[in-house]
This record gives C-alpha cells, sequence and structure tokens, in this order.
C-alpha cells in the first residue's frame, strides 16, 4: 500500500474517530449570526487551526471579544492558544499562557458604572484545575488612559507571558468608584 493511501485512510478514520467532519481552515465565524453589533458579552470571532491532530480537535489560536462592562464603546479582542487532541477535546488539557490583547474604542464611551483605579473585567478558565486567563483594567490618572493588561495565573504560580492595551480618555470624564 502506498503512503498516500495509508495517510487517506488514516486522515478519514480520525475524522470518523473525533465525530468532526473536515472544515476549512483559517475561516472566521459570523458573530452577527448569534450576537449583536453592540453586544455586552464576550463572544468568540472565530480561530485557526495551528496543528493538525489526528484524533479530536486540532490546536486552536481562538479570538474573542470582551465589552469593558462597566465602560461602553471600548471593547477588548484577545487571541489565546487552545490544546486539541483526545485530552483538549475532553477538556482535561492545560492550554497555555499565550495570550495577547487590543483593546479599542468601538462607539461612543459611557460610563455605565463607577469604575476602580484596578479592575478584573474577565476571566476564563484554561485548564480542569485552577488556571485562568484574566483580563483586568487599570486607570492611569495621570495620562487620563485606560490600561488593559491580559495575563495567566494558576493556584501556585502565575505566568510572566502578559499583553497590554491602552485607551486615551481625551475629554472623557471619568467617573471612580471611591
Amino acid at each position: 500500500m502506498n503512503y498516500i493511501k495509508m495517510f487517506s485512510i488514516a486522515l478519514f478514520a480520525s475524522f470518523i474517530l473525533s465525530g468532526c467532519a473536515p472544515t476549512p481552515r483559517n475561516t472566521l465565524q459570523n458573530p452577527s449570526a448569534q450576537t449583536p453589533i453592540a453586544s455586552t458579552k464576550p463572544y468568540k470571532i472565530g480561530s485557526v487551526d495551528t496543528a493538525f491532530k489526528f484524533v479530536g480537535p486540532d490546536h486552536q489560536i481562538e479570538i474573542w471579544a470582551v465589552p469593558d462592562p462597566k465602560i461602553s464603546g471600548i471593547t477588548c479582542f484577545y487571541s489565546r492558544a487552545v490544546k486539541g487532541g483526545v485530552v483538549g477535546g475532553l477538556g482535561l488539557a492545560e492550554d497555555t499562557s499565550d495570550a495577547s490583547v487590543a483593546c479599542r474604542q468601538t462607539g461612543p464611551i459611557t460610563f455605565l458604572k463607577a469604575i476602580k483605579t484596578k479592575e478584573e473585567i474577565w476571566n476564563e478558565s484554561t485548564s480542569i484545575l485552577f488556571k485562568k486567563i484574566r483580563i483586568v483594567r487599570f486607570y492611569d490618572t495621570v495620562s487620563n488612559s485606560l490600561v488593559y493588561l491580559v495575563y495567566s495565573d494558576k493556584l501556585i504560580e502565575g505566568s510572566p507571558k502578559n499583553s497590554i492595551s491602552a485607551i486615551a480618555l481625551e475629554g472623557t470624564q471619568v467617573v471612580l468608584e471611591e
């Protein structure tokens, strides 16, 4: 049997065993089908495959949008690595700490509630035991800017991998919690 036939059989068997059909790579999902444009809840924009797995889902990079829950008109977009394979498909894999964030003004900035100078706006579990990815908002009083930090932590030890993004609040009155 030649190698191409063996590979084709293995590929077909992996789709049968994993219960998934082949999908085009690098395709983005349409969030407007499930999520309104001015969403107040985080939603997945899409993903790309980074490594093929014979059994279970492929390793991926997911892209999410997280609107700031206390400030209308600001959305943070973050990406993170997600492990696939059998363990990843069952939700038992520990995802890596790789993440990136870019926060942007997506509409008129309006403070819905008073904010703290440091406040977590989002967290998501990235393993079955005690590992989370977090987005924290800081208010810089000197430059009148919001700075967003994404990082990963564990119960005992976190990761130094992080990313920041900033938004200047030119002419916007900040409502601080006392």
